[in-house]
């Protein structure tokens, strides 16, 4: 918890408790439903809350717009960005039912009102006025833009912010996307960050 407050000093005291519960019930839950890496839990600040933050550092969502998480896991990045942006809804998607089980439990305890969890592949979602589309290490970007372009809504300039890492080039040039990207050694120093990026991606949706 003590590198969250050292990158993000600005948080109130519901936000701190709410990313102070977020270990325990990781890691009660992940002893029933693996939805995190085992050698992982101990590190679920760094390597889990962190990153997902890291999205915050390049850009600041709008009170009162509404983000997708796609293929969510165990609730990451959007249940930290639910925490840090309380006046923005949050629904946050995968196609494995226990691991929106997950989110679902953390988001009711926390009592998380702008986060919804639904158990469905991102394509069968009915909802399609998003304004953002977020995504960890989920698919390759060229899918990821399909996915995101076809849950956002057609008007305005709407976009896709994914967490990755490793080489970074060809998957984006196979795209054919708009992109901008952020290495995150730039913010943060801890050997975990040196090979990963946010990559904005800026997208409409489709009209309909």
């Amino acid at each position: 918890m003590e590198i969250i407050k050292k990158y993000f000093n600005a948080l109130s005291e519901k936000q701190l408790e709410h990313f102070t519960r977020l270990q325990a019930l990781y890691t009660h839950w992940n002893e029933h439903i693996n939805v995190i890496s085992r050698k992982d839990i101990d590190a679920l600040y760094e390597k889990h809350i962190l990153h997902s933050l890291s999205i915050c550092r390049i850009c600041a969502f709008e009170k009162g717009i509404r983000v997708v998480d796609i293929g969510t896991g165990g609730g990451f990045p959007g249940i930290p960005l639910a925490i840090y942006y309380p006046d923005v809804s949050f629904v946050l998607v995968d196609s494995i039912g226990k691991k929106i089980k997950v989110v679902n439990e953390i988001a009711d305890t926390l009592g998380l009102q702008n986060v919804r969890a639904v158990h469905s592949r991102i394509e069968a979602l009915p909802e399609k006025d998003f304004d953002l589309a977020v995504s960890r290490a989920v698919a390759p970007l060229l899918q990821l833009g399909k996915w995101a372009q076809a849950a956002l809504r057609p008007e305005g300039n709407q976009g896709l912010i994914c967490l990755k890492g490793g080489n970074l080039e060809a998957e984006i040039r196979a795209s054919g996307l708009k992109t901008k990207i952020w290495p995150l050694k730039d913010f943060f120093p801890e050997p975990f960050f040196e090979t990963k990026y946010v990559v904005w991606s800026e997208i409409s949706g489709k009209s309909r």
